[in-house]
């Protein structure tokens, strides 16, 4: 299959444009020190920054677009999912003023930004304090629009613009393009529609690794395989193994017969293991258990035999991270998702860290390595291997669903 993406790279109709930016600010906040908000995490606004940077470079006004939580659930809490805190830190990222605009459409927001000039950056209040965002609904959607197109140009700058639209449409948020929402679904109604850089690069990743090199070995963690499912049978057709790790493996224990104890389990995930027969499956031969479920208790080395029924597994043994590494070692393509236990805790983060450092090991080099989730990230960023990981994704839902070969809404119409 031929793949196209109508990418802003090399795009001669982008210059000079207002560009609604779509992008993934949706970023931990801590609440300290009488409730002032301290980003813990940016790794997803740094890696928006090159198509920030290249877009400032064609001399585009360029409006930021985000969600942060689901402040429709939790009304009440409304400051606490401002982005405003999260244009203080895009300002020094980026080392330039970025307009904090309070509110994402209406009068209000047109006039916010329309004296913004080539090169300004302007940051739109939380998406989703509207309903009409995650109801993909076209009138929040043209609302939006119409926001880009409030940027005032100057006459001899429109008659250098070429096409009959002075704004367009960016996607760059990768990590929300499974979700029909307005903002990267009806949008594209309204607006000529690109691909940023940081969303070509990440289908571009995720394609080569679905057209893996052999051997090839993918690694599943996490606690439900209800949410892997999809992933691992279409990573069955053409992945050589696949290692299972994390909560999940929990199940395939109790389908095979063996003791799990107090163990996390669902009555979903015990059918779905039912219907996981490939041989390709490798699950853990090991486990560290501990007798209390919040892991204060007495911790444990234990076969899968000898697990008691007091027992609660929370990480995979040492015989497992050494049987793992031998398949890991010997891939040139490689996959990763999911924590191989409650990773939260630092007594049971031996086997993530152990995989973050052994797919850190053998990536750009040996092998093409993928990984990505929040806490593969986070494992990836406590090993110091994320200068080594070939592509490390902003995205956990969205890889799972792409990967997966489910539907991408936020992708139609850009990638063909």
């Amino acid at each position: 299959m031929i793949m196209a993406i109508n990418s802003i790279r090399g795009s001669k109709s982008i210059k000079g444009k207002t560009v609604l930016l779509r992008v993934d600010y949706n970023v931990p906040i801590a609440h300290v020190k009488k409730g002032k908000p301290v980003i813990t995490d940016d790794y997803k606004m740094v890696s928006s920054l090159k198509t920030i940077r290249y877009l400032s470079r064609y001399s585009c006004p360029i409006i930021l677009v985000s969600h942060l939580g689901d402040p429709q659930k939790e009304m009440g809490a409304k400051d606490r999912f401002s982005l405003a805190p999260i244009a203080l830190r895009l300002e020094r990222l980026l080392g330039r003023r970025v307009i904090f605009v309070p509110d994402c459409q209406g009068k209000a927001a047109r006039e916010a930004v329309s004296g913004m000039k080539g090169g300004d950056v302007a940051l739109l209040e939380n998406l989703r304090y509207y309903a009409g965002e995650e109801e993909n609904d076209k009138a929040f959607a043209k609302e939006l629009s119409l926001v880009a197109k409030s940027v005032s140009r100057p006459r001899s700058l429109l008659k250098k613009i070429t096409g009959s639209h002075e704004a367009v449409y960016v996607n760059d948020a990768f990590s929300v393009c499974h979700r029909n929402h307005a903002s990267v679904s009806a949008i594209k109604d309204f607006l000529p529609s690109f691909a940023g850089l940081l969303l070509e690069s990440e289908v571009e990743s995720l394609e080569k690794a679905l057209r893996p090199k052999k051997p090839a070995v993918a690694v599943m963690g996490g606690a439900k395989i209800s949410t892997k499912i999809r992933i691992i049978k279409h990573l069955e057709k053409s992945y050589d193994t696949i290692l299972i790790g994390g909560a999940m493996a929990n199940n395939f224990f109790k389908v095979r017969g063996f003791e799990i104890g107090k163990s996390l389990v669902s009555e979903e995930d015990v059918s779905l293991a039912k219907s996981l027969k490939s041989k390709k499956l490798i699950l853990p031969v090991d486990v560290i258990t501990n007798s209390r479920m919040d892991g204060k208790g007495t911790t444990k080395v234990r076969r899968l035999k000898d697990i008691k029924k007091r027992d609660v597994i929370l990480d995979i043994g040492p015989e497992t991270i050494k049987l793992f590494a031998g398949y890991i070692k010997s891939a040139e393509s490689v996959i990763w998702n999911g924590p191989m236990g409650k990773f939260e805790d630092p007594k049971f983060r031996q086997g993530t860290m152990s995989v973050a450092r052994l797919v850190g090991t053998v990536s750009t080099g040996k092998a093409f390595g993928v990984a990505g989730g929040g806490e593969t990230v986070e494992a990836i960023r406590m090993s110091k291997m994320m200068d080594y990981v070939d592509w490390v994704s902003t995205a956990g839902g969205a890889m799972l669903s792409y990967l997966g070969g489910e539907k991408m809404p936020g992708l139609a119409g850009i990638i063909k």
